[in-house]
């Protein structure tokens, strides 16, 4: 399978989001800046950047796709993919939270628009998670597979199981809304944050699996249904800033 095969999935997702984000702004460019700022007052607090984020690009759906592409390698091979992975994950967020918000600030797009855009991918994605949390999975690969290469630690394992689409959406929105620098600085600490969490989480899987397999899902579950109400709670801010509500 080629590469842009790979990315094939990436881009309607993509493509919907930015679309969007460019629909609204025009719709609402009139907006004029001083209310714009007013009514953004209320900022997420960073502990619901955390959860955001957290669950868009946290170790929920990491441990078993690393448990399974590395079944047949050993400790070092299997830690040499983790540290490759989060390394070009880690290099994807920051290149698309810079790329990413100079295009829409080049856009001209006002902060509610892009806070209402965030909220609803937010929303979408935390409902289909939830609703999906507990579906069959896939069954694993036969026994006496031949060990991984490192290529694994790019695709499938960077990309789409550490950074997905929705993740880097979020970040984003996150980057583009933040009211200052010391805001961003925020949001990129807690992203380096998580990717430390995956490395330990994916470092350590071969022997808390049994139990993670078990916790992670009951404890997506709930954060799922927080993530929900959250990207709600944008959705509405947003909404009140622009006069809607």
């Amino acid at each position: 399978m080629t590469l842009l095969e790979r990315l094939k999935p990436w881009l309607p997702g993509a493509a919907i989001a930015l679309t969007a984000c460019a629909v609204a702004a025009q719709a609402l460019a009139a907006d004029a800046q001083g209310a714009v700022q007013a009514g953004m007052a209320q900022d997420l607090p960073p502990v619901q950047v955390f959860t955001l984020l957290f669950l868009m690009l946290g170790p929920f759906k990491i441990i078993g796709p690393f448990a399974q592409l590395t079944k047949g390698a050993d400790d070092r091979l299997a830690h040499r993919i983790a540290w490759l992975s989060i390394a070009f994950a880690s290099a994807a967020l920051l290149v698309a939270a810079l790329l990413g918000r100079s295009i829409l600030e080049s856009y001209r797009i006002p902060v509610p628009v892009m806070a209402l855009a965030g909220g609803l991918i937010l929303f979408l994605v935390a409902l289909k998670n939830l609703l999906q949390q507990f579906e069959a999975q896939p069954a694993a690969g036969p026994p006496g597979a031949a060990p991984p290469d490192l290529k694994v630690a790019l695709m499938p394992l960077a990309f789409p199981a550490i950074v997905t689409p929705y993740g880097i959406a979020a970040v984003v929105v996150l980057m583009a809304v933040a009211p200052d620098a010391q805001a961003r600085w925020v949001v990129g600490g807690i992203v380096v944050a998580i990717m430390l969490v995956n490395l330990a989480i994916m470092m350590l899987a071969r022997k808390i699996l049994p139990v993670m397999g078990i916790v992670l899902p009951i404890l997506g579950a709930v954060l799922g249904v927080v993530q929900v109400a959250l990207g709600l709670q944008i959705i509405n801010n947003a909404l009140t800033t622009m006069g809607v509500l």
